[in-house]
């Protein structure tokens, strides 16, 4: 065992006592800065030690700096502290990007999409405004620019600059921005090391922001946007300062002035199976960049973003085309008629069904009238009603005068060559000057009849749909219209599509119809589009989530003079 004289164990305990009660009361580095080096401690505070003979228990309070006795090391602060924040921050930012990410994956259409980037991106980075430029590599569209915090007014000034002079520009045209600063490290902890200066200490081999090389405006590629190849997407670009930089072009810091920011970072969208899809910019009121962690996240949120535009980017073109291809196998026009005018509308749902109508010239000035729907989804259905509404056409030709035999026709024709396929039709037989209709449905709505003196459906009977039954045959129905009434025809879509129960559909159809202003009654057209707005337009609150929002609408209108 050593032999350590008395006075240096009254020292040691003296020291943990004094440093045990430091910290209970006011912490460590507190209680020390409060006490003078060479002073005696307070009756309120000064440890109580045993007395020992000849030695006095009181001892001086350890300097902040200095070490108490020689060869006794000073308490050490925590070595965890700094750990335990860095921890600390990294979860409260991947919660940031949690909630973000989670409400953009809310958003079901390429505009909400590109409206939540802006938002959530700004309140990364630290800015106001914003805009989102939609412009896929391969040309096929679709394009569009979204704008946060600025009026359409806004977006076509700052269009106005050389597309080669804008951040976003250069981003989506793929050009390199010169001798650039070298990235900075994308990282949460900013201080400087001796391997990596400070933001406001430049290296000697790194020239700062406000002194960029060779004359070139401040541009900087961050490391989320370093590029392994010649052919890879540009980085991220930061211009600290718009409207001190002289070596921008002088229309862009005409345009800065004038809308009032003073910096600007811009970030790619895009994705390793798709390149390109647009760019993203924020802009600043004052000169301003983000630091290295605010870039980290924005990178990070920008990537999952821009996966999520590609696969809304991949919906929307399919909805193109298949709208596209409805439009193709649907009426191009519709005749002229003495005695009636027509109108039809027709809302593409997002998977393409095979809801169809048709209008077609007989002989002795009639008019065969129709509306269907054939089960199924996608191009499949679409080819399908193609087909049935060709052979329709074909039937109303030769035996339009009877529309049971045309439907019971054309229910053969779809047992024979399609039986796993079902689909409801409704044919007219109308008869324009004498405002006389004969009409047959096959699990068909009834149509509607919309007038001065009355609003009611035609009364048909109840069918199945056609190649549901062996046989199919249903009486058809006569009905005499009167002059200035318009008879709504209409698909099945309509009424899946307004949600609820079957009588709260129709009632609400039959609301809808009745409220059509006294002005609008003359034109088919402006009924139809009245009904579509007040059905389509509002649904109650509980309906919110009713399944049909995909489905196809048609409704044809024929009103008679």
């Amino acid at each position: 065992m050593l032999d350590i004289p008395s006075r240096v164990r009254v020292h040691v305990d003296a020291l943990i006592a004094a440093q045990h009660d430091m910290r209970i009361d006011m912490g460590v580095c507190d209680a020390i800065e409060r006490r003078e080096a060479a002073g005696k401690p307070t009756a309120m505070s000064a440890p109580h030690l045993p007395k020992v003979a000849g030695i006095d228990p009181t001892v001086p309070a350890p300097a902040h700096t200095a070490t108490p006795l020689p060869g006794i090391p000073a308490a050490a602060p925590e070595t965890g502290t700094p750990i335990q924040d860095r921890l600390a921050g990294w979860v409260s930012d991947l919660t940031t990007l949690h909630e973000l990410t989670e409400r953009l994956a809310r958003t079901s259409t390429l505009d909400e999409a590109l409206r939540e980037l802006l938002s959530a991106g700004a309140s990364l980075v630290g800015a106001r405004r914003g805009m989102a430029v939609l412009e896929p590599a391969d040309g096929h569209g679709p394009t569009a620019t979204i704008g946060l915090g600025l009026a359409h007014a806004d977006l076509g000034t700052i269009e106005t600059v050389p597309r080669s002079a804008t951040s976003y520009g250069r981003l989506l045209d793929g050009l390199p921005g010169g001798p650039l600063p070298e990235p900075r490290p994308s990282v949460t902890d900013d201080r400087p090391s001796p391997d990596r200066p400070s933001p406001d200490r430049p290296s000697p081999d790194r020239p700062s922001p406000d002194r960029p090389p060779h004359g070139r405006p401040p541009f900087d590629h961050g490391a989320a946007g370093a590029a392994d190849t010649p052919t890879a997407a540009p980085g991220a670009v930061a211009v600290p300062d718009l409207l001190g930089d002289e070596h921008l072009d002088p229309r862009h810091r005409e345009v800065a002035a004038r809308l009032g920011f003073a910096a600007s970072y811009a970030m790619p969208l895009a994705t390793h199976g798709d390149g390109r899809l647009g760019a993203a910019v924020w802009l600043y009121d004052e000169p301003a960049e983000p630091d290295g962690r605010r870039r980290h996240l924005v990178g990070l949120y920008g990537q999952y973003a821009s996966e999520h535009l590609a696969r809304l980017l991949e919906l929307e073109r399919g909805r193109a085309e298949i709208a596209t291809l409805t439009e193709e196998l649907l009426p191009t026009r519709l005749p002229r008629v003495p005695g009636v005018r027509l109108a039809a509308r027709q809302v593409a749902g997002a998977l393409g069904g095979g809801d169809w109508y048709d209008a077609l010239p007989l002989p002795e000035g009639a008019l065969g009238l129709a509306v269907g729907s054939v089960s199924g989804t996608g191009p499949g259905a679409l080819a399908a009603m193609g087909r049935l509404r060709a052979s329709l056409r074909a039937y109303a030709v030769m035996e339009g005068e009877d529309p049971v035999a045309v439907l019971s026709d054309l229910e053969l024709l779809l047992r024979l060559t399609e039986p796993a396929r079902s689909a409801t039709a409704l044919f007219a037989y109308a008869e324009p000057l004498r405002r006389r209709m004969v009409l047959a449905g096959a699990g068909h709505a009834p149509p509607l009849v919309v007038g001065e003196r009355r609003t009611e459906y035609v009364e048909t009977s109840l069918s199945a749909p056609l190649n549901m039954l062996a046989c199919w045959e249903a009486p058809s129905v006569d009905l005499d219209v009167e002059p200035g009434e318009t008879v709504l025809l209409y698909t099945d879509g309509l009424l899946r599509r307004m949600g609820g129960s079957v009588d709260r559909t129709f009632t609400r159809l039959h609301t809808a119809a009745a409220s059509v202003p006294k002005a609008d009654r003359g034109d088919p057209g402006a009924i139809v589009d009245h009904v579509l707005r007040l059905v389509l337009g509002t649904r109650p609150r509980e309906d919110d989530a009713a399944p049909g929002d995909d489905e196809d609408v048609v409704m044809l209108a024929a009103r008679f003079e």
